[in-house]
């Protein structure tokens, strides 16, 4: 990318396939190496780092569909009126907490996924059951008036009283439970839903919980869909994933890179703290939502093999101190 033009560090993290935490290392080595430097803004190959690309790398070029911006799925008609509405309403939601590592997506991702579900037929008459929903992905759901029963599990409260004001104001029927998913599932939401979404936590013990207790909820045949990163989940974290969902009787249909984006800086946190570890000064991100999650698709190959219990209370680790390069480090004091 460098050998092309000089870029600035936030468009190289929007290309970045890896570890925030190694993305910081190799800048770093290269730096040190002398093979890049900075004019303050943007980074360039010094004439020793620009003998160590070939003219041919250069002259390849390739790059994601710009016009679905390698969702692979596009939308309009009734999509963009829920999306026009849903944009209205999210503005008013809960500001994130670091309490609970929140932030949330764009919301034309939120309205995307629900396109995605419609295209693959997930969405009418289905009962959708959402483990977290910072994204207030059961606001866009109702909004297309075609889903059955929406009940959103959430520790923070907060959500559920927003939803409560949604309610009244639309009409809709979206549930709300208090629920932090290391406690015992409720029996009565055992493979009670046909669609399980969800946001999880990327640690080991929270992705694992936060997937198993969707794959309980499910009927036979049941569908889920949740979000991975590579930022901060690891191969090692990938397959750890994908082979519990094997366990559970489930088959990966579909995995989306950058299906989602998320905005770092809000008002109340800033994500993007992570630039004091360059060795080189980097100037305050002027927007670009470089923070993405894959988008996994999964279906259930007849009735789901519960292989966590349920109702076992499971122990979760919050935050992952290699991986996790984006937690404001003046938490951690």
């Amino acid at each position: 990318m460098l050998a092309r033009s000089g870029k600035s560090v936030w468009e190289l993290l929007d290309s970045n396939q890896h570890l925030v935490a190694e993305f910081i290392e190799a800048l770093n080595n290269l730096y040190r190496k002398g093979l890049i430097q900075t004019d303050g803004e943007k980074l360039y190959l010094t004439e020793e780092g620009r003998r160590k690309v070939s003219d041919e790398v250069i002259n390849l070029e390739s790059g994601i569909c710009r016009e679905c911006g390698g969702r692979t799925i596009k939308f309009d008609g009734k999509f963009r009126e829920v999306l026009k509405e849903f944009r209205r309403i999210a503005d008013g939601r809960p500001k994130p907490t670091l309490k609970y590592f929140q932030g949330y997506m764009r919301e034309y991702d939120v309205v995307a996924r629900v396109a995605l579900m419609h295209h693959y037929g997930d969405l009418a008459g289905n009962d959708f059951i959402l483990i977290g929903d910072d994204d207030l992905l059961s606001v866009a759901l109702s909004l297309t008036g075609v889903v059955g029963r929406v009940l959103v599990l959430d520790i923070d409260e907060r959500i559920g009283d927003f939803l409560g004001e949604v309610n009244r104001e639309y009409g809709f029927s979206i549930e709300f439970r208090r629920y932090n998913v290391a406690d015992p599932l409720p029996e009565d939401l055992i493979g009670a839903f046909d669609v399980f979404s969800s946001e999880p936590l990327e640690t080991v013990t929270g992705l694992r919980a936060f997937v198993a207790r969707g794959v309980s909820c499910l009927r036979k045949h049941g569908v889920g869909y949740f979000g991975l990163t590579t930022a901060e989940a690891s191969r090692r974290k990938w397959i750890s994933i994908e082979r519990l969902l094997t366990r559970m009787n489930c088959v990966i249909t579909d995995i989306i890179r950058g299906f989602s984006r998320y905005p770092m800086r809000y008002e109340t946190i800033d994500y993007e703290t992570f630039v004091d570890r360059f060795d080189f000064p980097v100037k305050v991100n002027p927007g670009i939502d470089w923070y993405k999650s894959a988008l996994f698709r999964f279906e259930v190959l007849g009735e789901p093999r519960l292989v966590i219990d349920p109702a076992k209370r499971l122990r979760i680790t919050f935050f992952d101190p290699v991986e996790d390069a984006t937690y404001p480090a003046e938490s951690l004091m």
